[in-house]
């Protein structure tokens, strides 16, 4: 047991490697989605009724919710729709941006001010997704009108994107370890 307990306190700088190995993974694989029609469509709902981001399309929420393709399918006049809304040319810019953002953190391995720029920006990227739960209607259990004692629908009840949405409090944790990182290590090459 006490060989663990050393191998664990001794490793803290791997851990943060690793942690940095998982960001790029993510941030490659999610953001190299975004090319694809279905991921594309799926983050409409987040966008539209984001402050910050539903700028980026041509229409305004909620008119989305009658051009939703379900995963796996395509419906040509919601894809026509999605191509006048920039659905799709936005969602490309967006999964550059996030592979950029995995790949800096990812270099924080080896070039510290470049991880310290891409451990700020995982935990700011976090910070927009997180907000999502503040104006996404879509991220938690639609009223159904069931007959349950108890009905379960609304805040707190999360439903499946509003369960992606929150797993970004850890990608926020995680980027800020890896900034933290990267600037001790600046501040240890200064002194």
């Amino acid at each position: 047991m006490n060989q663990l307990i050393a191998f664990l306190a001794n490793s803290q700088s791997n851990f943060i490697n690793l942690t940095r190995i998982s960001i790029v993974i993510v941030m490659v694989w999610i953001g190299g989605l975004k090319v694809y029609q279905y991921e594309a469509d799926g983050i409409v709902a987040f966008v539209a009724n984001s402050p910050v981001m539903s700028f980026f399309y041509g229409k305004k929420a909620p008119e989305y919710q009658e051009y939703k393709n379900p995963e796996g399918k395509t419906v040509q006049k919601n894809i026509d729709w999605h191509q006048e809304n920039r659905t799709y040319i936005f969602a490309y810019g967006l999964g550059t941006v996030i592979v950029i953002i995995g790949l800096l953190t990812f270099l924080g391995i080896w070039y510290d001010k470049i991880g310290l720029i891409g451990g700020l920006l995982t935990f700011g990227m976090s910070l927009v997704t997180l907000s999502f739960l503040i104006t996404t209607p879509e991220v938690y259990v639609p009223n159904l009108g069931g007959d349950f004692p108890t009905p379960q629908f609304g805040f707190p009840y999360l439903s499946g994107a509003g369960r992606l949405v929150l797993k970004d409090v850890i990608m926020l944790a995680a980027g800020l370890m890896c900034a933290s990182d990267s600037a001790k290590r600046i501040l240890a090459k200064g002194k």
